[in-house]
């Protein structure tokens, strides 16, 4: 029997029902038994058809326990900016130099900050960078003249959210390391930042089911009301 199989036959839980909060948190935790420390992550499934323009789903949110990631950022800016946002942390920072890098291969960092008037060079990057979610955008703060405080947020535990075709919203919201209330928290201000990007087009049932999971194991579902509460 391989690793894989033993560990999936020592799976605990029920997954077929819809769990409080609290309980999903145990159980994913439990079930995080590989040797490394289990990213935590979070499925949820929206009532939207993201091929509609006024039902995508976008939007960034400040995770109050972090993510528990060394996030590398890379900000497009130069002259004073470029020293801004050096001193805030940016691991990269460059302006026509970097851009060029960037076409040539380079992709050894998590978020990428520009400011707006380097909005002519980033363009050059959209076929690189779109595909992989990874292009700056003025909706999720990436595009911004405050560039130091867009690296500390960054930095802090901001994530970006964005639904994929399917109309699911894939985060990683913390560590199995972390505490059951800090998961719990970090749940808690993703779907509340779920609800006020909700589309205007959006029609039924807008959040239809929330699973939390580790890397290495079972996705359990979660009962909203119990977010809620």
């Amino acid at each position: 029997m391989t690793k894989q199989a033993k560990r999936i036959k020592a799976w605990t839980g029920d997954r077929a029902v819809n769990h409080a909060l609290n309980d999903a948190v145990k159980l994913v935790k439990a079930n995080a038994t590989a040797k490394f420390d289990e990213s935590i992550e979070i499925a949820v499934n929206l009532g939207v058809d993201p091929r509609h323009a006024d039902q995508q789903v976008r939007g960034v949110v400040s995770l109050p326990s972090g993510t528990g990631r060394d996030v590398r950022v890379a900000v497009i800016a130069k002259d004073a900016k470029a020293a801004e946002a050096t001193a805030a942390g940016a691991d990269i920072v460059g302006a026509e130099e970097l851009v060029e890098r960037i076409q040539g291969g380079f992709m050894e960092f998590d978020r990428v900050i520009a400011t707006p008037d380097m909005m002519a060079l980033v363009g050059r990057l959209g076929k690189v960078l779109g595909p992989r979610g990874l292009m700056p955008n003025p909706r999720v703060g990436t595009v911004t003249p405050n560039v130091g405080q867009a690296v500390k947020d960054a930095k802090g535990g901001a994530i970006e959210f964005r639904t994929e075709k399917t109309g699911i919203i894939h985060a990683g919201i913390g560590k199995a390391s972390f505490t059951d209330e800090a998961i719990e928290a970090n749940v808690k201000a993703l779907v509340d930042a779920l609800n006020r990007a909700k589309p205007t087009g959006a029609k039924g049932a807008y959040i239809k089911k929330i699973s939390l999971s580790s890397t290495m194991g079972p996705g359990f579902k979660v009962d909203q009301g119990s977010i809620n509460a």
